[in-house]
This record gives structure tokens, C-alpha cells and sequence, in this order.
């Protein structure tokens, strides 16, 4: 694909597509159908790809199948599908500020109670100790039992093998868990962040990028919270982190995640620039 339409693909992944699938469409948009050999070639798309970016431009009404003997596929017309788009990101939005409705009627009361004693919450953990948060972090993953989400962002607190984590994933997906995980890009120039990566993912963890996370979090079965909190005014890479025991907390903390989850995109839709 030409650099002049690096603009409109950059453009299309804003509004929720993958790299592929924009190139893909934009590709489409060109002529009245495409082979899917023909659209790969157009594209700049591995052709082993571009059966599944097709399914999901056709998913989202983005692409239209012309049966016949060999298959085609011909674009929607653009302003109908980035109707389309933008409705989906409206979509997206309204979830987003469903879940931040929720997590602020969840902390407040949390907050409040803060307010008014002087004797820590029961239910939370203030660590400040890097040995503390590491142990911590360990056997927030032991206690898993069905499900582990994470936001991953350096500094990394645990071992960069981090064997427990590993040997947290192969259990869960023995017992038909998750384990999923969200880095961000910059993890893509990290070689020893790749090969971590690498490793969780042959032991059964989900992974995809996102440009940036919030904070570094993992989530326990939708009850369990580890969470850093960084100093805004301290201009330092002290960390303070919290665990926190609260199914409810955890439960908007979860949505947020999926949230960020559906948005944010796999090795493979970073296109060949990204090997892992």
C-alpha cells in the first residue's frame, strides 16, 4: 500500500479496525470486488491473514461476499460503514462510562470511610517495599483459582522469568481458566519483555498492546486487586501499591479491563514489525 494512504489506515484504526483490516478495506474500496488472493496482494497482507481480516470486515458490515466460483468480496460504501465505525466507538464509549460510573460508586464509599478512620481498611493492603509488592504479586497469582487479567508496564516488580506466573497460566488453562494480559507498545522494543511475552504465551496467556495503560493492575477471579499507585507530585519512580480484597471493586476494575481488552490489538494485527 502506498505512504499516502498511511493516513487512512492510521485514520481507520482510530475508529476500531486493525492495521490489516484497514488496509484490507481501503484496498476493497478501489474496484468493484477483489478476490481474497487479489485483496491480499493489493493490501500488503500474508495471505494466510487475509481470510480472517475479510470475516471480519464482513463481521462488521464493513464487507460485502459476492458468491460465485471463486469468492469476492466488495467494500461497503464508505460513508455507510464509517457510520458504522463511529457507532461501534459510541458504543465502546458508553461502556467505558458505564464502568467508570460504576468504579466511582464503588470507591467512593471506600473514600469516605477513609475519611473517618484512622485505622486501614480490613479489606486493603498498602505496600511500599519493592519486596513486598513482588511477594505480593506472587500469591495474588497462587490464589487464582479461575481467572488472572493483568495490565503489564514496566517496572516490572517480579522476576523477569517469573516462574509462578508461568506455572499460574498452565493451571488455569488446564482447568479451562484465563489468563489474559495487555502490554503496551513499548514492550515491542523490548527484547526481554518479547520473550516473556513469548513464554506466557506458550503456557496458554492471551496477550495484546495497547498504545498506553492507565497503571499496572492484576485482577484475581474478579475479587482479588494488586494495583500501583505512583506519586503524582513525588517526581520519583517510587511506587506505592495496593492490594485490595473487594469482589465489587474488583468487578468494575474487570470491566475497565475488557474494556481496554476489545480495544486494544494482537502481534498479528501490529502487522510483521512485531515478532514474538
Amino acid at each position: 500500500m502506498e505512504s499516502s494512504d498511511d493516513g487512512a489506515v492510521n485514520d481507520l484504526v482510530a475508529l476500531g479496525l486493525s492495521r490489516y483490516e484497514a488496509r484490507v478495506y481501503l484496498a476493497l474500496v478501489t474496484r468493484e470486488s477483489y478476490t481474497a488472493a487479489e485483496a491480499a496482494r493489493a493490501a500488503h497482507v500474508p495471505r494466510q491473514r487475509v481470510y480472517d481480516v475479510l470475516d471480519a470486515l464482513v463481521r462488521r458490515r464493513l464487507a460485502i461476499p459476492r458468491p460465485g466460483r471463486v469468492a469476492a468480496f466488495s467494500a461497503v460504501a464508505p460513508e455507510l460503514a464509517l457510520t458504522r465505525l463511529m457507532a461501534l466507538q459510541r458504543e465502546s464509549l458508553e461502556r467505558l462510562d458505564q464502568a467508570s460510573s460504576a468504579l466511582t460508586a464503588a470507591l467512593t464509599p471506600l473514600w469516605t470511610a477513609g475519611q473517618t478512620h484512622t485505622d486501614p481498611l480490613d479489606y486493603i493492603e498498602v505496600l511500599r517495599d519493592p519486596k513486598a509488592i513482588a511477594e505480593r504479586f506472587a500469591r495474588i497469582q497462587e490464589q487464582a483459582a479461575h481467572e488472572v487479567l493483568s495490565f503489564c508496564k514496566p517496572p516490572f516488580v517480579a522476576p523477569a522469568a517469573n516462574t509462578e506466573g508461568i506455572r499460574t497460566v498452565h493451571r488455569l488453562r488446564r482447568a479451562g481458566g484465563t489468563a489474559r494480559a495487555v502490554y503496551t507498545h513499548d514492550a515491542l522494543g523490548d527484547a526481554e519483555v518479547l520473550e516473556n511475552v513469548r513464554r506466557f504465551g506458550e503456557a496458554g496467556e492471551e496477550a495484546r498492546f495497547a498504545p498506553r495503560l492507565p497503571l499496572k493492575l492484576i485482577i484475581a477471579d474478579a475479587s482479588l486487586v494488586l494495583c500501583d499507585m505512583p506519586d503524582p507530585m513525588a517526581g520519583t519512580r517510587a511506587t506505592t501499591a495496593l492490594f485490595i480484597e473487594h469482589p465489587a471493586l474488583a468487578s468494575c476494575l474487570r470491566l475497565t479491563f475488557l474494556t481496554v481488552w476489545d480495544q486494544a490489538e494482537t502481534v498479528a494485527d501490529l502487522g510483521s514489525g512485531a515478532r514474538v
